[in-house]
């Protein structure tokens, strides 16, 4: 082991899952004291790199150094004693427990508690200052923001004296302004020496925050390069193996008559919180209204109204037609005979049954449309058959419609739930999250899709956390924070900065650094919500 050796070095790794290869002869290494960028498109293999390095995988061949030692990874606490930390995309904490309860979770010394706790509780202290990881050390993890439960995870990672840090998509539900502190921290922790792995999917903060940057394709690494030497185009470009367009081409839009008028909109969820509180919103015929906002701020709760699987109160018009929102009528089924299509925001949850073929989930929904029956009998081979035609038109692959939703990848099986409701031709077009885990190449297909509806004189309400997606795709965007709507903002008189203030619930210009600002806002909303729950 030398003090030039890599922090990470990967020599000929290889893993599969059955016939899938995951990753093929992967070699790479990670200098110390550098920020690493992973890329690749979903299913690439990234993941499941990174789970090897973490002892949740065992490669099937390859190995794998630390600082120049060969290191026997079999589970994570072998990773935790190599010195690695990881945060995932999905939080491994324990909702009910504190801060420090989850801080020393499995690294607890002796039989008492009150000892371990006493000393994570100091050692907290110190990191916080000195990383400006603020986070409340008794705060119930589940009170907690999104933002503060990332910074509880990192923790947990630095506590346990981790000085190579792997992050899986750390950015996915964080406002701007929260991201740039993260990326401030992450800034921070390589000026100690820290190593840090990241893994992303979003081109701009591969350019703005890593040292270098590796490009997965297929299982395979296809390029290793500093970042500085490359743009986004270049990545993009290895990532797909194709030229890919990083921007929506779209000609101005040329609204017309109100399709949607929604006013005084409430939800209350099974807790007694209050989820919209007094919405207004309009969405006329040749538009795009983009809802930007973190998770959890009432936008979902807002599509399930429209697409008739929440009961709400106050009024909701539909080409001037009542729309209901509580009783028999306030279904899927309704909204669909008024003219509007749902993508929904998760599509294997609510968009597909998985198990099913996707001729099957092709028709979903419309499956009473007299084109798809024989007298009482649903004729199959005339869904087959508008099945092969929506495969051949949304580049579904592979093209097959007998196999299970569940064979293709995320991007085809959006491209499914997209085909069986553009198909239809509505009025209105709700969309939830449209690129969420999909390909970079599926992401132009998709785009370009919304914006042709839009072209064709539809309605289109996008709700999506990915700002680029927003700015990219929107004709007005409106900004929501804790199920208000904070204000609207024409994109081309707006920038992510204005924006994030407002999605963290901030209007004008704070009087304090924007990090601390927004920290204030989420915890008074975390207290609201929690007297809420406790009447």
């Amino acid at each position: 082991m030398t003090d030039t050796a890599p922090a990470i070095e990967l020599r000929g790794i290889s893993k599969a899952f059955g016939p899938v290869q995951a990753n093929k002869d992967i070699s790479l290494a990670v200098q110390p004291g550098t920020i690493h960028g992973i890329i690749g498109e979903n299913g690439a293999g990234k993941s499941t790199l990174m789970s090897i390095l973490y002892g949740f995988y065992k490669a099937d061949a390859g190995e794998v150094f630390i600082r120049g030692k060969k290191t026997e990874i079999p589970d994570s606490q072998a990773a935790i004693a190599a010195g690695i930390g990881m945060v995932f995309q999905h939080f491994k904490l324990v909702p009910n427990f504190t801060v420090l309860e989850n801080v020393i979770l499995g690294v607890e010394e002796g039989g008492l508690l009150k000892p371990s706790l006493a000393k994570a509780r100091r050692a907290l202290t110190d990191l916080a200052r000195e990383y400006e990881l603020n986070v409340d050390p008794d705060a119930v993890v589940e009170t907690l923001s999104v933002g503060h439960q990332q910074r509880v995870e990192i923790l947990k990672a630095l506590y346990r004296q981790a000085d190579i840090l792997i992050l899986d998509e750390p950015t996915g539900v964080l406002t701007p302004a929260e991201a740039d502190h993260l990326f401030r921290i992450l800034a921070g922790l390589k000026r100690e020496g820290k190593t840090i792995v990241l893994i992303t999917h979003k081109l701009r903060e591969i350019m703005e925050i890593t040292d270098t940057v590796s490009v997965m394709r297929q299982g395979e690494m296809t390029a290793t390069v500093p970042t500085s030497e490359t743009s986004p185009e270049h990545l993009a470009e290895l990532m797909v193996g194709r030229k890919v367009l990083l921007r929506v081409d779209k000609t101005p839009a040329r609204p017309a008559q109100t399709v949607l008028e929604i006013e005084k909109l409430r939800v209350t969820d099974q807790h007694g919180v209050e989820r919209l509180k007094g919405i207004d919103l309009a969405v006329r015929a040749g538009e795009i209204v983009g809802i930007a906002g973190v998770a959890g701020n009432g936008q979902s709760e807002l599509l399930e109204v429209l697409g008739g699987t929440r009961e709400a109160t106050g009024r909701v018009r539909i080409n001037g037609e009542e729309m209901a929102l509580t009783g028999r009528h306030a279904d899927g089924r309704t909204r669909r005979g008024q003219g509007i299509a749902h993508v929904p925001e998760d599509r294997q949850r609510a968009g597909l049954v998985m198990p099913f073929a996707a001729w099957e989930n092709a028709v979903f929904g419309y499956h009473r449309d007299p084109a798809y029956n024989r007298g009482v009998l649903m004729d199959n081979e005339a869904i087959r058959r508008d099945a092969d035609n929506k495969i051949d038109r949304f580049d579904i692959r592979p093209a097959n419609c007998r196999l299970s939703a569940r064979s293709f990848s995320g991007g085809n099986q959006q491209k499914i739930v997209l085909a069986r409701e553009i198909d239809r031709n509505p009025d209105l077009l709700l969309v939830g999250q449209p690129t969420r885990g999909v390909d970079i190449g599926a992401i132009e297909f998709i785009h370009q899709e919304i914006v042709r509806l839009r072209d064709a004189g539809k309605a289109i309400l996008l709700v999506s956390v990915e700002l680029d997606e927003i700015f990219s795709l929107a004709d007005r965007i409106v900004v929501m924070f804790d199920g208000r709507v904070m204000g609207e903002r024409d994109p081309a008189q707006t920038d992510e900065r204005e924006l994030g203030l407002l999605m963290a619930g901030i209007e004008g210009e704070p009087d304090k650094p924007e990090w601390q600002a927004i920290d204030e806002q989420w915890e008074r909303v975390e207290a609201e919500e929690e007297a809420a729950r406790h009447g």
